[in-house]
């Protein structure tokens, strides 16, 4: 595929080609690099081979020590660099291949190169997007019936956070220090936070921005979505408990966020993109009635879970759905070949039969049953798939510890809003976007306890431990702690991968 040797496992193939910033000791500039297996390439030295129609009179944005400048490009611009790059990295393209000279001052080996932020970040949001995680919270804190907020299957729900703290990976993290309250009985205290906790996230940089006062419409959004890093949006949680009312998180937050260093493009993780999650208007009935006249009946072999509001199972023979604490106003969702299908549960005297369409009903299809959610309000409404299968794990290592401990293992498409509504919801106010902004998805939790997204979960606000192995248990993080989240896409034979976005926690300040 290409000259450059790439291992099969390698985040870094010849599908992916992130954008980042290096330097090296011999040169400490910043510069633009595309990743490749071990290596980077220079976009600096070889600028001047970019000669189409959207960067032939814009080599200069290769010179730069940020991406903000190619970012700022537009759509048009991001392609054609990919198609570019792809072409000059092909195996059979001698351009780069056989100019021994050109190669030699191009390419730097990963090991030897030092990673900085990637771009100058002039605004940063952070959402809260993910349906497990807010239940899941929610329920912590108020309980099974007033899990999620009433605007929260509205829009998606988001804050500001502190630009000036997002670091790149590798970076130290400082245990912070503020006022919390822990026992309600008394007056709240000064100190280090006993419960620094790790946020299971990613986020995507904006590309071209808008004017101000010009919505982003969501039919166009992803030609201002530039591509995606991983995140971890460490918290204090006991500093957040006591201050965040009214207005939301604030030193709890803002003392640290760490990002991976390689932006991976969006046009790489095309060919990773799922259909969205369904979101039903439950003032139409019978929706999508041409579903034929086969009827099958599946059972769950898993208790219904009426606080998650939604059931997994994989279907194979003919088998009974068990009707036991299922609403009748139930749709369910089905995943056949990479595409959504809905219909609806109906009744009968000892079933729910499930009216499907004709065919389609594979071994191991998944079948997802949720309850009826509100339609959103149509700026919000797209029908492109927009939300990507990308593994995620998160990994903790003890200072006395000879490995690291894997405690987490999620997926970015258990995201409920995608970056799409994200972006149009962010700027329908005619809030301006510039290049170089960051917007993250919020903690990114799924189903079962393996894949949440923080400590707070896993240890259920400190109610048990988190086994690491070896003797070690944590139920928040402690001094010496080093934290790794990787992430990648699975192709055939390849991957798209993001690298490493890790931090290891310092103690606090002594006063």
């Amino acid at each position: 595929m290409s000259f450059i040797k790439v291992e099969e496992n390698s985040d870094f193939s010849y599908h992916n080609l992130p954008y980042g910033v290096f330097s090296t000791q011999d040169n400490p500039r910043h510069r633009i690099g595309v990743a490749i297996g071990d290596q980077i390439l220079d976009l600096s030295v070889i600028k001047h081979l970019f000669n189409g129609p959207a960067l032939g009179k814009h080599q200069d944005v290769f010179d730069q020590p940020t991406l903000n400048a190619f970012m700022g490009l537009g759509y048009d611009a991001w392609k054609e660099a990919r198609r570019y790059l792809q072409k000059l990295l092909a195996a059979n393209e001698s351009t780069l291949r056989d100019d021994v000279t050109l190669r030699t001052r191009a390419f730097v080996d990963q090991r030897s190169a030092a990673m900085h932020l990637p771009a100058e970040i002039g605004d940063y949001t952070d959402f809260y997007s993910s349906r497990d995680h807010a239940t899941n919270v929610g329920i912590m804190f108020r309980g099974k019936e007033n899990a999620l907020m009433p605007n929260w299957l509205r829009l998606p729900v988001g804050y500001h956070g502190r630009a000036s703290s997002v670091v790149v990976s590798g970076t130290p993290i400082r245990r912070p220090q503020g006022q919390m309250r822990p026992d309600p009985a008394k007056p709240p205290v000064f100190g280090a936070s006993k419960q620094l906790d790790i946020e299971l996230e990613m986020a995507f940089f904006v590309g071209a921005g808008n004017k101000l006062g010009e919505p982003i419409p969501i039919e166009k959004a992803h030609e201002h979505i530039f591509g995606m890093v991983l995140m971890n949006d460490w918290s204090a949680r006991d500093i957040q408990a006591w201050e965040y009312v009214p207005l939301g998180p604030f030193l709890g937050k803002n003392f640290g966020t760490t990002i991976s260093p390689w932006v991976v493009p969006m046009e790489a993780l095309m060919p990773f993109a799922e259909p969205n999650v369904v979101q039903v208007n439950t003032t139409t009935p019978n929706v999508l009635k041409n579903f034929g006249n086969q009827k099958k009946n599946f059972i769950s072999e898993k208790c219904w879970e009426p606080e998650k509001c939604h059931l997994q199972i994989m279907l194979g023979t003919e088998k009974t759905l068990c009707p036991k604490k299922v609403p009748t106003n139930m749709c369910f969702h089905l995943l056949i070949r990479g595409f959504y299908s809905l219909a609806t549960l109906v009744e009968t005297s000892t079933t729910f039969c499930i009216h499907s369409m004709t065919n389609l009903l594979k071994t191991h299809t998944t079948l997802c049953i949720s309850s009826l959610d509100p339609e959103p309000l149509p700026y919000l409404c797209h029908q492109d798939p927009y939300t990507f299968n990308i593994n995620l794990f998160v990994s903790v290592k003890g200072e006395k510890m000879s490995k690291a401990s894997t405690i987490c293992k999620s997926n970015f498409k258990y995201m409920y809003w995608t970056m799409k509504q994200q972006l149009a919801h962010h700027t329908v106010n005619g809030c301006n976007a510039r290049p170089g902004d960051l917007l993250a998805s919020g903690t990114i939790s799924g189903p079962d306890p393996e894949s949440f997204g923080s400590m707070l979960e896993l240890s259920w606000r400190g109610s048990k431990t988190i086994d690491l192995g070896g003797g070690e248990s944590r139920t928040f993080l402690k001094d010496g702690d080093e934290v790794t989240i990787t992430g990648y896409c699975e192709g055939r034979g390849y991957r798209v991968g993001f690298g490493q976005c890790q931090g290891k926690i310092i103690p606090a300040l002594q006063q």
